[in-house]
C-alpha cells in the first residue's frame, strides 16, 4: 500500500518527510491524501505497478487546504465546521426512573447506515470546488453528511432545529449536487444524496 511505501521513504531515504498515519486499516481517516490526482487514504491505496515494477506517483497533500509541513494539512477550519453542528444527541425529554439509554429499533437504527461510517478523513470535502472557493463558511459535504446523521437519529428531538440551522447561501444552498464528494469517498458512502435529502426537507 502506498502508506508502506511512505514509511519505507522516511526510514531509509528522507526522515523528515511528514504525514500523518495512525489505524492503517482505514478506520481512523489520518492519512488522506491526493494519490495520482485523487483524493485517498494511503493505507488503503495499491501501489501502481508497471512493467518494470514500480511506476512513477505523484504524491500531494488534500488539495486547497493550507500545508503545515509535506503532506500534513491543518484541519482547523474542518473540526470548527464540525463542531458547529453539535454533532451529538440532544433531548427534550429525561429518562425514566430505571432507564439507562435511549433505545432504537432495528429500523430506526438502519436509517443511520451509510452515515455513521464516515471517519471525518476529509476526502470529500477537499474533492468539492465549493468548498475550496468557500472553505470558511461552506461546511462542506462531510460535515452536511454528519448533519444528517443527526437529523436521522430518532434519539436525537432536535430535528426541526438542526434542519433550519443549515439553511442559506453559504450553508446546504451552497452544494450544487456535482458529486465529486460521493466519488472521493474511501469509504463508498454518498455524501451527496444526504444532501439532497436536507434539501427536500428545507422545501
Amino acid at each position: 500500500m502506498m502508506l508502506d511505501v511512505l514509511f519505507e521513504i522516511k526510514n531509509k531515504h528522507d526522515s523528515s518527510i511528514t504525514f500523518r498515519r495512525s489505524c492503517r486499516e482505514g478506520v481512523c481517516g489520518s492519512c488522506a491524501m491526493n494519490i495520482n490526482g485523487k483524493n485517498c487514504l494511503a493505507c488503503l491505496t495499491k501501489v501502481d505497478r508497471d512493467e518494470d515494477g514500480i511506476a512513477s506517483t505523484v504524491v500531494l497533500p488534500l488539495p486547497h487546504m493550507f500545508v503545515i509541513k509535506d503532506l500534513v494539512v491543518d484541519m482547523t477550519y474542518f473540526y470548527q465546521q464540525y463542531k458547529s453542528i453539535e454533532p451529538w444527541l440532544k433531548t427534550k425529554t429525561q429518562k425514566e426512573d430505571g432507564q439507562k439509554e435511549f433505545l432504537q429499533t432495528k429500523e430506526e437504527r438502519a436509517k443511520l447506515d451509510g452515515m455513521w461510517e464516515c471517519i471525518l478523513c476529509a476526502c470529500c470535502n477537499t474533492s468539492c470546488p465549493s468548498y475550496w472557493w468557500n472553505t470558511p463558511t461552506f461546511p462542506g459535504p462531510a460535515i452536511l453528511l454528519q448533519a444528517y446523521k443527526m437529523i436521522a437519529d430518532s434519539r436525537d428531538d432536535f430535528t426541526k432545529e438542526r434542519v433550519e440551522a443549515l439553511r442559506g447561501e453559504m450553508k446546504i444552498g451552497r452544494c450544487h449536487t456535482i458529486r465529486n464528494c460521493s466519488n472521493a469517498c474511501p469509504k463508498g458512502l454518498n455524501p451527496a444524496e444526504k444532501i439532497l435529502q436536507i434539501k427536500g426537507m428545507l422545501g
